[in-house]
């Protein structure tokens, strides 16, 4: 908003000149959703307290150390960072950029079915929520718009194109196949974050640091002279989501000041299938999906997991790990939170820096 109201007045005040690069408004979007998330998560914590008397509905069949821990800690907190990334994006990014709002409405779109499957977890006093087959088909067909529509406004020589990392200029023509991958991505990237978020502080970080890599990326492959450096597909209009990142950042950043253990909130699915649908749809724009399960492959790690828990005792009858997801696999062994968390963040700067790494490395 402030790009749209200001930019014209560059050319005749010296100083608005400085909304004319993004890694200005960027950084104002981070400090915007920080600043937002500071001053209002009090306020909503209080509120999400009063409405949840009993506070997140704890798994019988989870860690027994959950049931006494965390019971009576409140959820939805995404919908601060929902609030913090709407304003911190609206107020900076150039709302004339279509894949801004295609990101937005994703993220709003998925924090929507979350808060759905939250209120009805909250409201019933068990876990419990959407349908699984319902919540499924409402991401399939915001999944679906989405891609359609990055592909109806991406360039001939993109359009329906997948990207190779690591090699130069590889790119894997899917045709209308795109459509079915994007909404693979951009559902899996949502439900993957969701399963990761079953300790304190575990989800969020790993979020903020697919946030930020995306945040380069976005401005790279948005800029004519450094994609044609790197030899990555340039894809105009996408450096603007480096704004969208930003705002993810600070939101996430400043949730994380109420959610580090022990915490005051959990983010419950309205926050992580937002998260997670919004970094599926901006890898969808700046045609990095496959970097995406290299960056987040924290996230790949918890919900492979899941699948191979449930095939083995399906299957066989045996279960490969103590209790999937994979966090609660190493609860069980002994470990104790914090230092699963901490090492999980660890796995995921490493994976984040391999997966930028692919940027130079063809």
């Amino acid at each position: 908003m402030l790009y749209n109201i200001l930019f014209p007045l560059a050319d005749q005040f010296a100083l608005f000149n400085l909304f004319r690069y993004l890694t200005f408004r960027t950084g104002g979007a981070v400090m915007t959703a920080l600043l937002i998330s500071f001053i209002c998560g009090p306020a909503v914590i209080r509120w999400l307290k009063s409405k949840q008397h009993r506070g997140q509905p704890i798994r019988d069949d989870g860690p027994q150390n959950h049931i006494i821990a965390k019971q009576g800690t409140p959820t939805m907190g995404g919908f601060l960072i929902l609030i913090a990334l709407a304003v911190g994006t609206l107020l900076w990014a150039d709302l004339s950029n279509v894949y801004v709002w295609i990101v937005l409405l994703v993220t709003l779109g998925f924090g929507a079915i979350g808060f759905a499957d939250d209120y009805l977890k909250v409201s019933r006093h068990n876990t419990r929520g959407l349908p699984g087959k319902l919540k499924l088909l409402l991401e399939i067909t915001i999944a679906g718009i989405a891609g359609y529509v990055i592909m109806q406004h991406s360039a001939p020589n993109i359009s329906g194109m997948l990207a190779v990392p690591f090699l130069k200029n590889v790119m894997i023509n899917l045709g209308w196949f795109y459509l079915p991958f994007a909404m693979l991505v951009t559902v899996g990237a949502g439900n993957a974050v969701n399963l990761t978020d079953g300790l304190d502080g575990l989800a969020i970080v790993p979020v903020m640091i697919a946030a930020a890599s995306f945040a380069l990326i976005a401005y790279l492959v948005g800029n004519v002279v450094f994609s044609g450096y790197l030899q990555i597909q340039n894809v105009t209009g996408a450096g603007e989501l480096a704004v969208f990142c930003g705002a993810l950042i600070g939101a996430s950043l400043g949730f994380l000041w109420f959610n580090a253990p022990p915490a005051m909130v959990f983010m419950g699915d309205t926050g992580s299938l937002a998260m997670g649908g919004a970094l599926g749809a901006v890898s969808l724009v700046t045609r990095h999906e496959i970097i995406l399960a290299i960056i987040g492959g924290l996230f790949v790690l918890e919900t492979i997991s899941v699948i191979v828990q449930v095939a083995s005792f399906k299957l066989t009858g045996k279960r490969v790990f103590r209790m999937a997801p994979l966090h609660h696999h190493f609860e069980q062994k002994g470990w104790a939170e914090p230092t699963i968390v901490i090492r999980f963040w660890i796995i995921a700067v490493i994976l984040a820096l391999i997966g930028l790494a692919s940027l130079k490395l063809r």
